[in-house]
């Protein structure tokens, strides 16, 4: 065999390598988990200052969990949360950029620019979902998986009051 043909033999082997781990490491959505869920919701909120924030609050219903399965996290419309234990359900709190403080640092000096907080939105999400849809990720047996759920509920927006006019 010529030393060209070895080496496009050797290419071929370490392409073909390199495209069986990207496939593995893509999220592979489980379509039956170990768990059952009742409702899964979520609500806008936004708050009744200027600057205040808003997001959503999702709350998540465990019917069943008999692998004992830990939520991790939750992907919703380009965002990402971390799944917290309530007091009735499992929620997760997502900000969005929507009524945030205007105190961006622009300059041409990096150094200038260091309290900036980074954008909300990831600009690399992993999945393409509709509006009533999210992905729950969750760990199982030591081992990361997703499930989508698909027609969420929407509650009535929240939207806070202002604070209260100051009394003389």
């Amino acid at each position: 065999m010529t030393a060209s043909k070895q080496f496009m033999g050797l290419i071929s082997i370490v392409f073909i390598l390199i495209s069986f781990s990207y496939c593995s490491s893509a999220q592979k959505l489980q379509k039956k988990p170990s768990f059952n869920l009742g409702e899964v919701s979520f609500q806008k909120w936004i708050a009744g200052v200027q600057g205040g924030g808003s997001g959503y609050h999702m709350l998540i219903h465990v019917t069943s969990n008999k692998n004992n399965v830990t939520f991790d996290s939750i992907y919703f419309r380009g965002y990402k949360a971390k799944i917290e234990i309530g007091k009735i359900a499992y929620t997760a709190q997502i900000k969005t950029e929507i009524n945030l403080r205007e105190d961006l640092i622009m300059s041409h000096d990096g150094q200038d620019e260091f309290g900036n907080k980074t954008p909300l939105k990831d600009p690399d999400f992993p999945f393409k979902l509709e509006l009533d849809e999210c992905v729950i990720s969750y760990i199982e047996n030591h081992t990361t998986k997703y499930y989508k759920v698909e027609n969420l509920v929407e509650k009535p927006k929240e939207e806070y009051p202002s604070a209260p006019p100051k009394q003389p």
